[in-house]
């Protein structure tokens, strides 16, 4: 990944992972490249589900709060 964690929008990480997914489907891949791309593909799922998970504390919040206003 050219890009630190923390520095990764979720739209990159998924749009990186598309990409590997696609490259993995198509087969034409050797197997230690395929390994390699695979597990990139684990770091940028990972990094997909923290920002959506971030995203939903944050709507919670906000819902919360109005609730209290």
């Amino acid at each position: 990944m050219s890009e630190k964690k923390e520095n990764i929008s979720f739209e990159d990480a998924l749009k990186d992972l598309e990409k590997i997914v696609d490259e993995l489907n198509n087969g034409d891949m050797e197997l230690e490249k395929a390994i390699t791309a695979y597990e990139k593909g684990i770091k940028l799922k990972n990094i997909c589900e923290e920002r959506l998970k971030n995203a939903q504390e944050r709507i919670e919040l906000i819902q919360n709060q109005k609730k209290i206003n």
